[in-house]
Protein backbone atom coordinates (compact mmCIF):
# COMPACT_ATOMS: atom_id res chain seq x y z
CA UNK A 1 0.00 0.00 0.00
CA UNK A 2 1.39 3.09 -1.05
CA UNK A 3 1.53 6.31 0.96
CA UNK A 4 -1.21 7.96 -0.80
CA UNK A 5 -3.60 5.10 -0.39
CA UNK A 6 -2.50 4.93 3.88
CA UNK A 7 -3.34 8.83 4.03
CA UNK A 8 -7.17 8.43 2.20
CA UNK A 9 -8.28 5.32 4.39
CA UNK A 10 -6.57 6.84 7.41
CA UNK A 11 -8.76 9.73 6.73
CA UNK A 12 -11.69 7.30 6.27
CA UNK A 13 -10.87 5.83 9.43
CA UNK A 14 -10.56 9.05 11.61
CA UNK A 15 -13.86 10.24 10.00
CA UNK A 16 -15.72 7.49 11.33
CA UNK A 17 -14.43 7.28 14.58
CA UNK A 18 -14.98 10.96 14.96
CA UNK A 19 -18.50 10.81 14.06
CA UNK A 20 -19.11 7.79 16.63
CA UNK A 21 -18.25 9.55 18.81
CA UNK A 22 -19.47 13.14 18.07
CA UNK A 23 -20.23 14.65 21.27
CA UNK A 24 -16.68 13.84 22.48
CA UNK A 25 -15.37 15.44 19.09
CA UNK A 26 -16.93 18.25 19.74
CA UNK A 27 -16.20 19.28 23.83
CA UNK A 28 -12.17 18.02 22.72
CA UNK A 29 -12.60 20.78 20.01
CA UNK A 30 -13.63 23.49 22.25
CA UNK A 31 -10.20 23.68 23.83
CA UNK A 32 -8.78 24.58 20.21
CA UNK A 33 -11.32 26.91 19.18
CA UNK A 34 -10.97 29.06 22.30
CA UNK A 35 -7.01 28.79 21.72
CA UNK A 36 -7.69 30.04 17.88
CA UNK A 37 -9.86 32.35 18.82
CA UNK A 38 -7.58 34.27 21.02
CA UNK A 39 -4.77 33.88 18.94
CA UNK A 40 -6.51 35.00 15.56
CA UNK A 41 -8.15 38.24 17.30
CA UNK A 42 -4.41 39.14 19.29
CA UNK A 43 -2.69 38.76 15.63
CA UNK A 44 -5.60 40.63 13.39
CA UNK A 45 -5.51 43.12 16.64
CA UNK A 46 -1.55 43.59 15.69
CA UNK A 47 -1.75 43.38 12.43
CA UNK A 48 -4.86 46.00 12.90
CA UNK A 49 -3.06 48.42 14.72
CA UNK A 50 0.35 48.05 12.74
CA UNK A 51 -1.38 48.99 9.08
CA UNK A 52 -3.39 52.31 10.85
CA UNK A 53 -0.14 53.30 12.78
CA UNK A 54 2.13 53.10 9.13
CA UNK A 55 -0.50 54.82 7.66
CA UNK A 56 -0.53 57.87 10.02
CA UNK A 57 3.27 57.88 10.47
CA UNK A 58 3.62 58.38 6.97
CA UNK A 59 2.01 61.74 7.04
CA UNK A 60 5.29 62.69 8.67
CA UNK A 61 6.95 61.73 5.96
CA UNK A 62 10.37 60.18 5.93
CA UNK A 63 12.35 62.73 4.34
CA UNK A 64 10.47 65.63 7.25
CA UNK A 65 12.67 66.24 10.06
CA UNK A 66 11.45 68.23 12.97
CA UNK A 67 13.51 70.42 15.21
CA UNK A 68 11.60 70.94 18.68
CA UNK A 69 12.93 71.39 22.28
CA UNK A 70 12.38 68.14 22.98
CA UNK A 71 12.43 64.82 21.63
CA UNK A 72 9.40 62.69 21.17
CA UNK A 73 11.04 59.78 23.02
CA UNK A 74 12.73 61.38 25.63
CA UNK A 75 14.51 59.27 28.26
CA UNK A 76 16.48 62.33 29.95
CA UNK A 77 15.64 63.58 33.27
CA UNK A 78 13.04 66.17 33.41
CA UNK A 79 15.35 67.92 35.46
CA UNK A 80 17.59 68.61 32.31
CA UNK A 81 14.74 68.93 30.15
CA UNK A 82 13.11 72.10 31.67
CA UNK A 83 16.21 74.10 31.55
CA UNK A 84 16.29 74.05 27.77
CA UNK A 85 15.38 77.02 25.73
CA UNK A 86 12.22 78.05 23.90
CA UNK A 87 12.99 77.18 20.05
CA UNK A 88 11.43 80.68 18.69
CA UNK A 89 10.78 82.40 15.78
CA UNK A 90 14.02 84.04 15.54
CA UNK A 91 15.73 80.84 15.61
CA UNK A 92 13.84 80.01 12.37
CA UNK A 93 15.03 82.72 10.33
CA UNK A 94 18.23 82.48 11.21
CA UNK A 95 18.24 79.10 10.48
CA UNK A 96 16.23 79.74 7.45
CA UNK A 97 18.96 82.04 6.25
CA UNK A 98 21.60 79.94 6.72
CA UNK A 99 20.17 76.31 4.95
CA UNK A 100 17.19 77.23 3.64
CA UNK A 101 18.35 77.40 0.35
CA UNK A 102 18.63 74.14 0.50
CA UNK A 103 15.57 73.00 2.36
CA UNK A 104 12.21 73.54 2.80
CA UNK A 105 11.79 75.05 6.18
CA UNK A 106 8.70 76.03 7.93
CA UNK A 107 8.16 77.00 11.88
CA UNK A 108 4.63 75.82 13.20
CA UNK A 109 3.18 75.77 16.58
CA UNK A 110 -0.10 74.75 17.68
CA UNK A 111 -2.73 74.57 20.68
CA UNK A 112 -6.74 73.34 21.00
CA UNK A 113 -9.59 76.20 20.55
CA UNK A 114 -12.71 76.35 19.52
CA UNK A 115 -14.28 78.08 16.24
CA UNK A 116 -17.82 79.80 15.67
CA UNK A 117 -19.56 80.96 12.86
CA UNK A 118 -22.89 82.60 13.37
CA UNK A 119 -24.45 79.94 15.58
CA UNK A 120 -22.72 77.09 14.80
CA UNK A 121 -19.53 76.22 16.93
CA UNK A 122 -16.86 73.28 17.22
CA UNK A 123 -14.77 73.17 20.60
CA UNK A 124 -11.73 70.83 20.65
CA UNK A 125 -10.26 72.03 17.39
CA UNK A 126 -7.04 71.52 16.58
CA UNK A 127 -5.21 74.80 15.69
CA UNK A 128 -2.25 75.09 13.94
CA UNK A 129 -0.11 78.18 13.43
CA UNK A 130 2.17 77.61 9.90
CA UNK A 131 4.15 79.54 7.40
CA UNK A 132 3.08 78.93 3.68
CA UNK A 133 5.91 76.72 2.73
CA UNK A 134 4.08 73.90 5.54
CA UNK A 135 1.61 73.16 2.78
CA UNK A 136 4.55 71.81 0.53
CA UNK A 137 5.95 70.26 3.25
CA UNK A 138 3.23 67.79 3.77
CA UNK A 139 1.42 68.11 0.24
CA UNK A 140 -1.75 69.93 1.25
CA UNK A 141 -4.71 69.97 -1.34
CA UNK A 142 -7.63 71.89 -1.32
CA UNK A 143 -11.00 71.35 -2.15
CA UNK A 144 -11.42 75.76 -2.59
CA UNK A 145 -9.52 78.70 -2.09
CA UNK A 146 -5.46 78.14 -1.32
CA UNK A 147 -3.05 78.59 1.77
CA UNK A 148 -1.77 81.87 3.11
CA UNK A 149 1.19 83.43 1.44
CA UNK A 150 4.11 84.47 3.46
CA UNK A 151 3.29 88.32 2.97
CA UNK A 152 0.16 87.56 4.83
CA UNK A 153 2.23 85.69 7.70
CA UNK A 154 4.62 88.56 7.83
CA UNK A 155 1.90 91.09 7.82
CA UNK A 156 0.09 88.90 10.33
CA UNK A 157 -2.61 88.96 8.40
CA UNK A 158 -6.42 87.32 10.20
CA UNK A 159 -6.77 84.49 7.77
CA UNK A 160 -7.35 80.65 7.95
CA UNK A 161 -7.84 77.66 5.78
CA UNK A 162 -10.20 74.75 7.15
CA UNK A 163 -10.09 71.63 7.45
CA UNK A 164 -12.87 69.59 5.93
CA UNK A 165 -14.63 67.97 9.37
CA UNK A 166 -14.63 72.11 10.41
CA UNK A 167 -15.68 73.18 6.71
CA UNK A 168 -19.12 70.27 7.58
CA UNK A 169 -20.02 71.35 11.00
CA UNK A 170 -19.71 74.75 10.23
CA UNK A 171 -20.66 75.57 6.73
CA UNK A 172 -23.41 72.23 6.11
CA UNK A 173 -22.49 72.51 2.53
CA UNK A 174 -22.43 76.17 2.00
CA UNK A 175 -19.94 78.90 0.76
CA UNK A 176 -17.30 79.11 2.86
CA UNK A 177 -14.24 81.13 1.46
CA UNK A 178 -14.36 85.02 2.31
CA UNK A 179 -16.82 84.20 5.36
CA UNK A 180 -15.53 85.14 8.70
CA UNK A 181 -15.14 82.78 11.63
CA UNK A 182 -14.28 83.41 15.31
CA UNK A 183 -11.32 81.32 16.69
CA UNK A 184 -11.69 81.57 20.75
CA UNK A 185 -13.32 84.86 19.91
CA UNK A 186 -11.13 86.64 17.60
CA UNK A 187 -12.36 87.37 13.89
CA UNK A 188 -10.35 85.21 11.26
CA UNK A 189 -11.21 85.21 7.53
CA UNK A 190 -11.53 81.75 5.56
CA UNK A 191 -9.37 81.82 1.97
CA UNK A 192 -9.36 78.26 1.78
CA UNK A 193 -10.61 74.43 2.71
CA UNK A 194 -8.53 71.00 2.77
CA UNK A 195 -9.54 67.81 1.14
CA UNK A 196 -9.95 64.92 3.36
CA UNK A 197 -6.63 63.73 5.22
CA UNK A 198 -7.80 61.05 7.23
CA UNK A 199 -6.48 59.88 10.93
CA UNK A 200 -2.91 60.08 12.45
CA UNK A 201 -2.82 58.23 15.77
CA UNK A 202 -6.52 58.11 15.75
CA UNK A 203 -6.80 61.69 16.08
CA UNK A 204 -8.45 63.31 13.06
CA UNK A 205 -6.26 65.22 10.51
CA UNK A 206 -9.72 67.10 9.37
CA UNK A 207 -10.41 68.42 12.61
CA UNK A 208 -7.86 71.28 12.11
CA UNK A 209 -7.74 75.19 11.51
CA UNK A 210 -4.98 76.73 9.72
CA UNK A 211 -3.52 80.11 10.93
CA UNK A 212 -0.13 82.43 10.14
CA UNK A 213 2.05 81.21 13.06
CA UNK A 214 3.03 84.80 13.82
CA UNK A 215 -1.32 85.50 14.15
CA UNK A 216 -0.75 81.75 16.28
CA UNK A 217 1.86 83.57 18.57
CA UNK A 218 0.56 86.89 18.80
CA UNK A 219 -3.46 86.07 19.61
CA UNK A 220 -3.16 83.46 21.14
CA UNK A 221 0.24 81.68 22.57
CA UNK A 222 1.09 82.53 26.45
CA UNK A 223 4.77 81.66 25.06
CA UNK A 224 7.23 81.77 22.09
CA UNK A 225 8.28 78.23 21.60
CA UNK A 226 7.51 76.86 18.03
CA UNK A 227 8.96 73.46 16.43
CA UNK A 228 10.59 73.75 12.98
CA UNK A 229 9.78 71.46 9.82
CA UNK A 230 12.64 70.86 7.57
CA UNK A 231 11.85 69.04 4.39
CA UNK A 232 14.81 67.10 2.39
CA UNK A 233 14.88 67.37 -1.19
CA UNK A 234 15.62 63.95 -1.85
CA UNK A 235 15.47 61.38 1.00
CA UNK A 236 18.86 59.77 0.69
CA UNK A 237 20.34 62.92 1.98
CA UNK A 238 18.11 62.78 5.51
CA UNK A 239 21.16 61.60 7.58
CA UNK A 240 23.34 63.94 6.34
CA UNK A 241 20.80 66.91 6.61
CA UNK A 242 20.18 66.21 10.57
CA UNK A 243 23.96 66.55 10.65
CA UNK A 244 24.04 69.79 9.19
CA UNK A 245 20.99 71.41 10.51
CA UNK A 246 22.49 70.04 14.25
CA UNK A 247 25.62 72.43 13.44
CA UNK A 248 23.16 74.58 12.23
CA UNK A 249 21.19 75.24 14.87
CA UNK A 250 24.42 75.20 17.64
CA UNK A 251 25.72 78.21 15.87
CA UNK A 252 21.73 79.79 15.95
CA UNK A 253 21.55 79.16 19.89
CA UNK A 254 25.21 80.18 20.28
CA UNK A 255 26.66 76.66 21.80
CA UNK A 256 30.22 76.00 22.93
CA UNK A 257 31.70 72.79 21.93
CA UNK A 258 31.35 71.27 24.71
CA UNK A 259 27.87 71.89 25.36
CA UNK A 260 24.91 69.33 25.02
CA UNK A 261 22.14 70.11 22.21
CA UNK A 262 19.33 71.75 24.06
CA UNK A 263 17.11 70.71 21.38
CA UNK A 264 16.03 68.04 19.62
CA UNK A 265 15.97 66.60 16.02
CA UNK A 266 12.88 63.98 15.33
CA UNK A 267 11.77 62.00 12.62
CA UNK A 268 9.97 59.36 11.44
CA UNK A 269 12.45 56.11 12.46
CA UNK A 270 12.13 57.22 16.25
CA UNK A 271 8.37 56.50 16.22
CA UNK A 272 8.63 53.21 13.93
CA UNK A 273 11.65 52.10 16.28
CA UNK A 274 9.55 52.77 19.60
CA UNK A 275 6.25 51.34 17.94
CA UNK A 276 7.93 48.10 16.60
CA UNK A 277 9.59 47.24 20.23
CA UNK A 278 5.86 48.06 22.19
CA UNK A 279 4.41 45.72 19.56
CA UNK A 280 7.15 43.09 19.88
CA UNK A 281 6.20 43.30 23.40
CA UNK A 282 2.49 43.07 23.39
CA UNK A 283 2.84 40.04 20.46
CA UNK A 284 4.90 37.93 22.93
CA UNK A 285 2.87 38.74 25.77
CA UNK A 286 0.10 37.76 23.66
CA UNK A 287 1.51 34.29 22.05
CA UNK A 288 2.62 33.52 25.51
CA UNK A 289 -1.55 33.85 27.05
CA UNK A 290 -2.46 32.10 23.83
CA UNK A 291 -0.03 29.21 24.04
CA UNK A 292 -1.55 28.57 27.34
CA UNK A 293 -4.51 27.93 26.49
CA UNK A 294 -3.52 26.09 23.50
CA UNK A 295 -2.03 23.89 25.73
CA UNK A 296 -4.95 22.91 27.99
CA UNK A 297 -6.65 22.28 24.50
CA UNK A 298 -3.71 20.17 23.57
CA UNK A 299 -3.55 18.06 26.77
CA UNK A 300 -6.99 17.58 26.25
CA UNK A 301 -6.76 16.09 22.94
CA UNK A 302 -4.10 13.62 24.57
CA UNK A 303 -6.51 12.63 27.14
CA UNK A 304 -9.04 12.09 24.60
CA UNK A 305 -6.58 10.06 22.36
CA UNK A 306 -5.87 8.20 24.94
CA UNK A 307 -9.21 7.11 25.79
CA UNK A 308 -9.86 6.58 22.02
CA UNK A 309 -6.62 3.72 21.81
CA UNK A 310 -7.62 2.20 24.83
CA UNK A 311 -10.99 2.07 23.42
CA UNK A 312 -9.93 0.57 19.91
CA UNK A 313 -7.17 -1.87 21.02
CA UNK A 314 -9.13 -5.21 19.67
CA UNK A 315 -9.64 -3.01 16.29
CA UNK A 316 -5.77 -2.37 16.56
CA UNK A 317 -4.54 -5.56 17.39
CA UNK A 318 -7.01 -7.12 14.37
CA UNK A 319 -5.74 -4.68 11.91
CA UNK A 320 -2.48 -5.08 12.87
CA UNK A 321 -2.62 -8.95 12.44
CA UNK A 322 -4.30 -8.69 9.17
CA UNK A 323 -1.00 -6.65 7.75
CA UNK A 324 -1.45 -3.04 8.74
CA UNK A 325 2.03 -1.93 9.66
CA UNK A 326 3.01 0.52 12.48
CA UNK A 327 3.08 3.48 10.02
CA UNK A 328 -0.27 2.83 9.00
CA UNK A 329 -1.74 2.86 12.64
CA UNK A 330 0.52 5.76 13.46
CA UNK A 331 -1.30 7.54 10.59
CA UNK A 332 -4.50 6.66 11.26
CA UNK A 333 -4.49 8.11 15.48
CA UNK A 334 -2.44 11.36 14.51
CA UNK A 335 -5.31 11.85 11.06
CA UNK A 336 -7.80 11.86 14.20
CA UNK A 337 -6.10 14.33 16.34
CA UNK A 338 -4.94 16.74 13.10
CA UNK A 339 -8.90 16.49 12.32
CA UNK A 340 -10.28 17.73 15.73
CA UNK A 341 -7.15 20.28 15.84
CA UNK A 342 -7.92 21.67 11.95
CA UNK A 343 -12.06 21.49 12.80
CA UNK A 344 -11.29 23.70 15.89
CA UNK A 345 -9.35 26.32 13.81
CA UNK A 346 -11.55 26.38 11.34
CA UNK A 347 -14.25 27.74 13.59
CA UNK A 348 -11.84 29.53 15.65
CA UNK A 349 -11.26 32.25 12.43
CA UNK A 350 -14.84 32.15 11.80
CA UNK A 351 -15.95 32.99 15.31
CA UNK A 352 -13.04 35.47 15.12
CA UNK A 353 -14.06 37.13 11.74
CA UNK A 354 -17.68 37.78 13.23
CA UNK A 355 -15.80 39.28 16.17
CA UNK A 356 -13.78 41.32 13.87
CA UNK A 357 -16.32 44.41 13.81
CA UNK A 358 -16.93 44.52 17.57
CA UNK A 359 -12.87 44.48 17.90
CA UNK A 360 -12.99 47.80 15.46
CA UNK A 361 -15.10 49.76 17.47
CA UNK A 362 -12.23 50.30 20.09
CA UNK A 363 -9.21 49.39 18.19
CA UNK A 364 -8.78 48.54 14.42
CA UNK A 365 -8.49 45.51 13.17
CA UNK A 366 -7.36 43.90 10.20
CA UNK A 367 -7.67 39.62 9.03
CA UNK A 368 -4.89 39.14 6.30
CA UNK A 369 -3.37 35.72 5.02
CA UNK A 370 -0.64 35.83 7.25
CA UNK A 371 -3.14 35.57 10.26
CA UNK A 372 -5.23 32.90 8.27
CA UNK A 373 -2.26 30.44 7.61
CA UNK A 374 -0.84 30.96 11.29
CA UNK A 375 -4.00 30.48 13.06
CA UNK A 376 -4.44 26.75 10.85
CA UNK A 377 -0.60 26.11 11.31
CA UNK A 378 -0.91 26.78 15.11
CA UNK A 379 -3.90 24.21 14.95
CA UNK A 380 -2.02 21.27 13.19
CA UNK A 381 0.79 21.53 15.10
CA UNK A 382 -1.38 20.89 18.32
CA UNK A 383 -3.00 18.37 16.45
CA UNK A 384 0.58 16.66 15.68
CA UNK A 385 1.69 17.21 18.67
CA UNK A 386 -0.84 16.46 21.11
CA UNK A 387 -1.50 13.43 19.17
CA UNK A 388 1.68 11.46 18.44
CA UNK A 389 2.35 9.86 22.02
CA UNK A 390 -1.08 8.11 21.85
CA UNK A 391 -0.57 7.41 18.19
CA UNK A 392 2.65 6.00 18.68
CA UNK A 393 1.67 4.02 21.65
CA UNK A 394 -1.20 2.18 19.63
CA UNK A 395 1.54 1.86 17.04
CA UNK A 396 3.66 -0.26 19.14
CA UNK A 397 1.17 -2.68 20.46
CA UNK A 398 1.16 -6.40 20.18
CA UNK A 399 -1.22 -7.79 17.76
CA UNK A 400 -1.55 -11.05 20.22
CA UNK A 401 -1.95 -8.65 23.48
CA UNK A 402 -4.24 -6.43 22.05
CA UNK A 403 -6.60 -9.34 20.47
CA UNK A 404 -6.62 -10.72 24.46
CA UNK A 405 -7.83 -7.60 25.37
CA UNK A 406 -11.08 -7.48 27.19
Amino acid sequence: MNIKTEIAESLRFSWSALMANKMRAILTTLGIVIGVVTVSLMSMAIDGVSKSFLKSISSLGSDVLYLEKNAWMDNEDWWKRRGRRDIEMYHARELNRMIGDRYILSPFAHQPCSVKYRTESVSGVFLEGCTAEYAVINSYTFTEGRFFNNNEVDGHRPVCVLGNDILTALFKGAEAIGRKIKINGVNYEVIGTMDKRGTFMGFSLDNTVYIPVTRQLSDFAWRPNVSIAIKAPDMRNVDEMTEEIRGAMRKVRRLEPGQADDFAINKQEVLLTTFNKVTGVIASAGLFITGLSLFVGGIGIMNIMFVSVAERTKEIGLRKALGARRRTILLQFLMEALMICLWGGIIGLGLAWCLKPIINLYIPASISFKTVAFALFISAATGVISGYIPARRAAKMDPVDALRDE
